[in-house]
């Protein structure tokens, strides 16, 4: 995983994984999540993968349009 370089300086998200058509995003209490064209949906997933490699907005974006509709959780909780 690569880290978030959070500009903003408060991200949730530390690090993220771009993959084709998907994006695993890793959050500060360790949970980590896979978003896909099954949930929540390709235009989502595109614009989390913009968010991420510009190093803003990513964590406002999954809070304010992604919420828990996640494809996976890949943590052990």
């Amino acid at each position: 995983m690569q880290r978030y370089r959070n500009l903003n300086g408060d991200a949730g998200v530390v690090a993220y994984e771009i993959r084709p058509g998907a994006i695993v995003l890793r959050f500060r209490d360790g949970r980590t999540y896979l978003y896909d064209q099954t949930a929540p949906g390709g235009d989502h997933v595109a614009a989390m993968q913009q968010r991420a490699q510009a190093g803003r907005g990513l964590t406002t974006y999954v809070n304010q349009h992604v919420r828990e509709n996640y494809a996976a959780r890949l943590d052990r909780a």
